[in-house]
């Protein structure tokens, strides 16, 4: 068992998995400017879906669509499975409650990726579902389960949480330490600021969508938990709805910017 588990982590840190793995960070950074374009799109009166299945869908209609889909299904994929060995492997050296936290954060990060490459292969093979409605329907089972709303309640406040740390980390820049910055002054400069940018407006996002579990829950009315798409089509309706949603969506563009750089300048 024990030699079986050093050939797994000897697979997993490989050069070649790691070349994978950062072309993920690519592939995730080119599905929120995607999601960003889309909800400008929608603040102008537009139509489109401004969630990683609205992403992935333009992705589907470019030319080469296919093949556009299956290397970036085989990116995250990588990279989901380089998440996982961090959570199985890494961070054995830390204190006890450090090391928990960062494999804890690596697992959920690798199940993030993971639903990225299921998308995405769903999609290639032309299954594609509407995540709207599908989002709706999960909160209806889970509604009618057991304990059902008291997880719905949990749920929400979690990616709620998620959103206001992503929201601090880019005004406190701590997702600097996660990189090697280029020497250059102005290439550090603008890394910083659209990282600033992106993770402000990744924060109002999922914010937006936890509140929405929150209410649809609250309210009994599963029809309103509507995901990431959803959250924005309700903000275009509030007082300066139009103007925020297309902020919000510039900063998405800024993100998705960020993560493709990331992918040259992560730490591994």
């Amino acid at each position: 068992m024990k030699d079986a588990a050093e050939v797994a982590e000897d697979v997993t840190n490989s050069k070649a998995l790691e070349v994978a793995a950062r072309a993920g960070f690519a592939v995730s950074g080119i599905l929120h400017f995607l999601i960003g374009y889309v909800a400008i799109r929608l603040a102008m009166g537009g139509q489109g879906q401004a969630d990683v299945s609205g992403a992935v869908q333009e992705l589907a209609s470019q030319p080469a669509g296919p093949l556009l889909l299956w290397s970036s299904f085989a990116a995250c994929a990588a990279l989901a499975l380089w998440q996982t060995s961090d959570a199985v492997f890494d961070f054995e050296h830390l204190p006890g409650k450090k090391k928990a936290a960062k494999k804890v954060k690596a697992a959920l990060q690798a199940l993030v990726y993971a639903g990225f490459s299921i998308t995405l292969a769903s999609f290639a093979i032309g299954a594609g579902s509407n995540h709207r409605q599908s989002t709706s329907d999960l909160t209806v089972h889970l509604m009618k389960a057991p304990g059902g709303i008291v997880l719905l309640l949990v749920i929400g406040a979690a990616v709620a949480i998620t959103g206001i740390v992503y929201a601090i980390r880019g005004f406190r820049k701590s997702f600097l330490k996660y990189l090697r910055m280029p020497s250059q002054d102005q290439a550090r400069t603008a890394v910083t600021a659209v990282g600033v940018l992106g993770y402000a407006a990744k924060g109002i996002a999922l914010l937006l969508v936890g509140l929405l579990i929150i209410i649809a829950t609250v309210t009994a009315h599963p029809e309103e938990s509507t995901g990431l798409d959803g959250g924005l089509k309700a903000l275009r309706e509030q007082p300066f709805g139009v103007y925020l949603l297309a902020a919000v969506g510039a900063g998405l563009i800024c993100y998705g910017i960020f993560m493709v750089g990331r992918a040259k300048l992560a730490k591994m």
